[in-house]
């Protein structure tokens, strides 16, 4: 897990800091397409791994999944180059920046919509089988569903960031993306409800992930990108530990394991108050509600 998690880290990371390095008008678009890969890799991995878990078993499973990406990445490593050199610096840590407003605004809009996006992702697929009573394919056709839709939003939303700005697109599609959970998923228990909550969610939660690099390039500067990302990082690992896990705890301990209502509530709150960051951050840029930022 340690090794994984260090290994993926790095790879997510270096895919993140590239692109926007080597665009200017199309930054958002770029970024959209590179992260879409990740939705690509989910859309056929999840049936790509039950299959393998079913023919040849659950290690051999994992270690073709591991030979797998051991090719694909060292083969596409070979052809990043980075357009700029980190700015030299005495200290590590840029402490400067964490004085910066806009970027405690950054941070914590990436905190909150971090913590936010994987619930759903994780979830989802259990409350298929659990609540609607499908099968367990099923489960792996909604995680499917929701990485298809996913393709298609982070290249949309990276070409939307480019024509009316990133960070307007970002408040839109995060607010979207809380009320397909508060107004779709929450309210309702039928199986058409639930499958447009994963389609939009799918669609408009990508530009979390796909959008902030590029916020952050446009405000600080493509030179002090690596730095910067590396520290908004530590949000997005933030988000990942209160998520999922005590979701997880809610699902057993007020939800006995069958009622997913508590963990929803969660997740809304979460994207609201990811909501909230966002439309201070605008704010605090520009109060001209049509420019684009």
């Amino acid at each position: 897990g340690l090794l994984y998690g260090a290994g993926g880290s790095l790879l997510y990371i270096t895919g993140l800091t590239l692109p926007p390095q080597w665009f200017g008008k199309y930054r958002a678009l770029a970024t959209g397409i590179a992260i879409a890969g990740s939705g690509i890799g989910g859309l056929w991995l999840s049936f790509a791994t039950n299959a393998m878990i079913t023919h040849i078993g659950r290690k051999w499973a994992l270690r073709a999944t591991g030979l797998i990406v051991i090719g694909v990445c060292g083969a596409t490593s070979l052809l990043m180059r980075m357009r700029f050199q980190p700015a030299k610096r005495k200290q590590i840590i840029e402490f400067a920046v964490l004085r910066d407003t806009r970027f405690a605004m950054l941070f914590f809009a990436a905190l909150f919509g971090s913590s936010g996006f994987y619930i759903p992702f994780f979830f989802m697929p259990s409350y298929s089988e659990i609540v609607l009573g499908r099968n367990s394919a099923w489960g792996t056709n909604v995680s499917s569903i929701m990485n298809g839709a996913g393709i298609f939003g982070r290249v949309a939303m990276g070409l939307i960031g480019d024509k009316v700005g990133s960070l307007n697109t970002l408040l839109v599609t995060t607010l979207i993306s809380c009320l397909s959970i508060l107004v779709l998923w929450l309210p309702f228990s039928g199986f058409g409800p639930f499958l447009a909550s994963a389609v939009i969610f799918g669609l408009c939660s990508g530009a979390i992930v796909s959008l902030i690099p590029v916020i952050t390039a446009n405000i600080f500067g493509v030179e002090r990108l690596p730095s910067i990302i590396g520290l908004l990082m530590l949000a997005y690992m933030t988000g990942g530990l209160i998520s999922s896990p005590p979701a997880g705890a809610m699902l057993d301990k007020y939800g006995h394991g069958t009622s997913f209502s508590s963990l929803i509530i969660y997740d809304g709150v979460f994207l609201a108050a990811s909501t909230i960051c966002d439309i201070f951050l605008r704010i605090y840029i520009s109060r001209k509600p049509w420019k684009k930022v």
